[in-house]
């Protein structure tokens, strides 16, 4: 049977390979999808009940025939329908042929109540089907809503409104309250402020100032802000992530594969196995009876439909999509939920991943001649001129007053900066620096693994300063979750320098950790670990400088991916929050996806070879046939549908 399909710009449900539709939305309304069935239920009750009593002479012949005729029609005709379809397709084996043949062999030798029954719970079964389906979509149909139907562009002096389709990068966007961001771009406002929670999953609304990046599908919460597009909607945040979680629903685990080649090995078989049960038992049996083999061969038929198993584990696989989407996860495939479930072992970069990626001024040290103020006026003076990461870090120690400018600002390669303040000679660099225009430096700093920037006023050694990386709020917390999911080894991969490195490792209680490395020095880490027997290795980085690692291990997840095109053409998984906690929370969802599954399918095969021994023994009726078909699809279904109920907290 063909795979299911998710269009996410209509959101239906394309039909199997042969035409049948399990989507009941868009204009027609729940009654008239259900009414065919609750027409058949009715008419096959009173029918059953007009034989029970046997006192309605009247209910014989052929007026009981036509009866249940009229009864199994609503039901039964679009399944012959399209099992028709699939026979002329050249495709003969597949769920409607097995329904259809059994259900007409039932009325065929009289059996008129139960071929009604098999079509009318088949039916059911399909109806139960298609609502499952549209809950596993609810958190893809959250994205849907993102998408922004206009953008309001700038142009001839006036803002009008255009399909977001047609704004050229550049262009500048004004953005009402309570409006979707039509694409992404950057703040022309001095501020603004966003609900990014269907983007990342976190539902704590975010602040943002001029100049910095804006997602398309945040929700603008006050004021108006005007945005200028940096890129064109069809690369934006929202049509990158409907794009992937349309191709997830198309990526098949090895498990959903196997089952569907199995389905089509396993179908022929069985429509051969109930032809031979109908007919050689009269070879072997001096009692024979067509009548009865017939009906056995029919129920036999019923019984091996793979409907439970092809239904049921795909939705299974779909649902933990969705459920791991909706947790500010995106597997890029079904195939990558099951592989995650077979990591154990974690690597992961520090910068961007398990820290902000921001310097920040740790601590400040002065002697006794300036303050900490004064000391700091003199170093932001100097620091102004540089465009230096860490100059940018020092910039944002806030001090009151002004009145300290520098002038003569000289650069000496790989040492710092020199220049004059208020008439003061001032050295910021380090240790190299000072120690080149004599000046004498405590041996102490050299025991600090931070980034540290040294001051020299009038030379003399005036203070320092020590700059470094925050931890991210969750780092323990992720660590910690990570060996729980049944992580046996975290390792810590950086390009910082090792010192850092190791501090931070330690501080974390990562087991081991190796700094100074290029890109191609972590693939080699990584491809060493690789060959470990038994090892099956993630990479956790930020899907820039981490790109070839992320392609070469067995499973690759990027933090940050709104803000990368590279992790989300690279990595396998993304993780959009910036959070490390959520790769525990993605172990646990592809570890409850898959024991899921697996319940599923020792559920469908398990009841079906016992009414299937019962059946060719004559031992089980048209209505155990049923419910080993219809019934255990159903409650496969309702196993599958689990997934959007649990929480992985």
């Amino acid at each position: 049977m063909k795979k299911r399909k998710v269009n996410l710009r209509d959101l239906k449900t394309t039909e199997h390979s042969n035409g049948h539709n399990h989507d009941h939305a868009g204009n027609t309304s729940i009654i008239k999808t259900y009414l065919p069935a609750i027409f058949s239920f009715i008419m096959l009750m009173i029918g059953i009940a007009l034989d029970y009593f046997e006192t309605y002479s009247f209910f014989d012949g052929w007026i009981r025939i036509i009866w249940y005729i009229v009864a199994y029609i609503p039901v039964g005709f679009p399944v012959i329908k399209e099992g028709w379809k699939s026979i002329i397709k050249g495709d003969f084996f597949t769920e409607f042929f097995l329904m259809g043949i059994a259900t007409i062999g039932a009325f065929s030798i009289g059996e008129y109540p139960e071929g009604v029954a098999v079509m009318l719970f088949y039916a059911v079964g399909e109806l139960f089907q298609g609502a499952a389906v549209k809950r596993a979509k609810g958190n893809i149909k959250a994205l849907l809503d993102l998408r922004p139907d206009q953008a309001l562009v700038y142009r001839n002096n006036s803002f009008i409104a255009v399909s977001p389709e047609e704004v050229k990068i550049g262009e500048k966007i004004q953005v009402r309250v309570g409006e979707k961001v039509p694409l992404d771009g950057e703040l022309i406002s001095e501020k603004g402020f966003f609900n990014t929670a269907a983007l990342t999953g976190e539902s704590k609304p975010y602040s943002l100032k001029k100049g910095k990046s804006v997602f398309a599908g945040s929700i603008n919460l006050a004021g108006v802000i005007e945005i200028e597009a940096t890129k064109e909607f069809k690369d934006s945040s929202i049509a990158r992530i409907l794009n992937l979680v349309q191709n997830a629903t198309a990526r098949k685990s090895k498990t959903e594969l196997f089952i569907r080649k199995f389905a089509r090995i396993y179908t022929p078989i069985v429509v051969y196995l109930a032809i031979g049960l109908t007919l050689l038992p009269y070879f072997f049996v001096d009692d024979y009876v067509f009548r009865d083999w017939l009906y056995r061969a029919l129920i036999f038929l019923v019984i091996s439909c793979p409907c439970a198993l092809v239904i049921s584990i795909p939705l299974g696989y779909f649902g933990g999509l969705g459920a791991a989407s909706r947790n500010g996860i995106l597997f890029k495939g079904a195939s990558f939920l099951d592989s995650m479930t077979k990591i154990n072992t974690v690597v992961m970069d520090k910068t961007g991943t398990v820290t902000k990626g921001v310097f920040k001024i740790q601590d400040l040290v002065t002697d006794q001649i300036f303050t900490k103020v004064e000391f700091m006026k003199y170093l932001i003076a100097i620091e102004e001129q540089s465009t230096h990461p860490i100059a940018k870090a020092i910039l944002e120690y806030k001090t009151e007053g002004e009145g300290f400018k520098a002038t003569d600002v000289s650069e000496i390669a790989g040492k710092g900066l020199k220049g004059i303040v208020n008439g003061k000679t001032i050295l910021v660099g380090n240790k190299a620096l000072l120690i080149s225009n004599q000046i004498n430096v405590s041996t102490e700093i050299d025991n600090i693994v931070e980034s540290i920037v040294l001051v020299a006023i009038d030379g003399k050694f005036a203070g320092y300063v020590t700059v470094a990386d925050e931890l991210k709020d969750d780092a323990h917390q992720a660590i910690k979750e990570i060996r729980a999911a049944g992580i046996t080894k975290i390792i810590m991969l950086s390009g910082d320098k090792d010192s850092i490195t190791q501090k931070v490792a330690k501080q974390l209680g990562i087991d081991w950790a190796k700094g100074g490395l290029l890109p191609e020095d972590k693939l080699e880490e990584v491809e060493k670990l690789k060959k470990l027997p038994g090892t099956k290795v993630a990479f956790i980085g930020d899907g820039i400088n981490d790109a070839p690692v992320l392609a070469v291990s067995d499973i690759g997840i990027a933090m940050g991916g709104l803000g990368s095109d590279v992790a989300i053409e690279t990595a396998d998984v993304i993780i959009q929050t910036d959070q490390p906690s959520k790769i525990a929370k993605a172990i646990k969802i592809g570890k409850s996806t898959r024991s899921i599954v697996w319940q599923n399918i020792a559920l469908a095969f398990g009841v079906k070879v016992i009414v299937l021994a019962l059946g060719a023994g004559g031992l089980a009726t048209m209505w155990e046939a049923v419910f080993a078909d219809v019934g255990v699809a159903l409650l496969a279904i309702l196993n599958a549908v689990r997934l959007q109920r649990m929480n992985w907290d």
